[in-house]
């Protein structure tokens, strides 16, 4: 079964002439964890890294006496003209490597602003739905290890926390979809490589000038990447980066946990979490901060917790706590209070709505709630 995290690959797959197709003893060490599923889906646009893996994985299937069937999905988002002909050119390249295919399309009206973050969460909507029907319960995509470098690249420009900054897993939950994960078998390779597998296989690929539009922001940040790669900071030297970052907040995430099971205490009736102000107070800043998000996490019904906020809620608690006065606030739909020597973490009440009417000339009262 797949490992849990980790962006680690063995030593013997990763060989440091760049230029080496992925070969086929390396491709069985990329994909035997893959072996024991009855279906995966693979996310195929048609360029080069896409395309590679559909290939690697159907040379490894057709190697094998028994195995996950494997379905090759392609999603058009009608944004290029040449989009329907790549995707009838992956239908072509699956039928003869033996896998099936299905096109989908992203219809409706397009976004004029965020246009690439809609296209992407369409695209994992549409590919949730398809795993679904055919009952899959994981979804493969090609990010190779220049795609890490980047995306750790844009996350850094965004100040996001460790966790951010560990970037792209080999396994995770995929976004807004329960119960289906993305595997991301080739994260630990270099793109060059798998263009040297498309060209000693003689396989064609497509070419989407998206990916150097610099309107779009990995564009440019791919752009940047070059000017990076030449002072010594390339994609290798970033995902080891990367690699050392995500085994720092593995090691956290766990300690944090193994404190939330010692520290919390936990009422039966409404979600509601009490922790001792003394032993809080004593812990180190890193560790308060996990505590109070994991509570709010577990509580809270408003998702995720965003890091800078999390941060000033905190600060304001640790003020409270230095001062010995009370404390309340609330955030994503927790309530924090201090109180005595506790902290406790509900649910925050419901907010009241407030109506507001906007008259105008001729026109009946417009109600909006805030």
């Amino acid at each position: 079964m797949i490992p849990e995290g980790g962006n680690r690959f063995p030593d013997k797959i990763m060989p440091t002439e760049k230029s080496l197709p992925v070969s086929a003893s390396e491709a069985n060490a990329l994909f035997s964890d893959l072996s024991d599923f009855p279906v995966l889906l693979l996310a195929v646009s048609g360029g080069p890294d896409s395309t590679a893996l559909m290939m690697l994985m159907a040379r490894w299937r057709a190697a094998r006496k028994s195995g996950p069937r494997l379905i090759a999905v392609t999603v058009d988002h009608g944004l290029r003209a040449e989009a329907k002909r790549e995707a009838a050119a992956v239908a072509r390249l699956a039928r003869k490597l033996k896998l099936s295919h299905r096109t989908l399309r992203w219809t409706g009206v397009k976004p004029k602003t965020g246009l690439q973050e809609a296209a992407r969460n369409a695209r994992y909507r549409l590919l949730a739905a398809a795993a679904r029907q055919a009952g899959a319960s994981h979804i493969l995509t090609a990010h190779t290890r220049d795609d890490q470098a980047e995306t750790f690249m844009m996350r850094m420009s965004r100040g996001s926390g460790l966790t951010g900054l560990a970037s792209m897993r080999r396994l995770s939950e995929l976004p807004a979809a329960p119960g289906l994960r993305l595997v991301r078998p080739l994260l630990g390779i270099p793109k060059a490589r798998l263009l040297a597998t498309l060209k000693a296989a003689r396989i064609p690929y497509a070419d989407d000038p998206s990916n150097r539009d610099p309107r779009f922001t990995r564009a440019r940040f791919r752009k940047l990447m070059e000017a990076l790669a030449a002072e010594g900071l390339g994609s290798d030297a970033l995902a080891l980066l990367v690699d050392r970052l995500a085994r720092a907040a593995d090691a956290l995430a766990a300690a944090a946990e193994r404190l939330a099971d010692e520290m919390f205490i936990e009422t039966a009736g409404p979600p509601r979490i009490a922790v001792e102000t003394a032993r809080f107070a004593a812990l180190p800043d890193e560790f308060r901060l996990r505590l109070i998000g994991r509570a709010i996490d577990r509580v809270g019904d408003e998702g995720p917790v965003e890091l800078g906020k999390l941060e000033a809620l905190k600060c304001a608690l640790d003020a409270a706590l230095l001062a010995k006065t009370p404390f309340r606030r609330s955030l994503a739909g927790a309530l924090v209070t201090l109180a005595g020597g506790t902290i406790l973490v509900e649910t925050a009440p419901p907010r009241r709505s407030k109506t507001l009417t906007t008259r105008r000339a001729g026109a009946a009262a417009a109600a909006k709630t805030r």
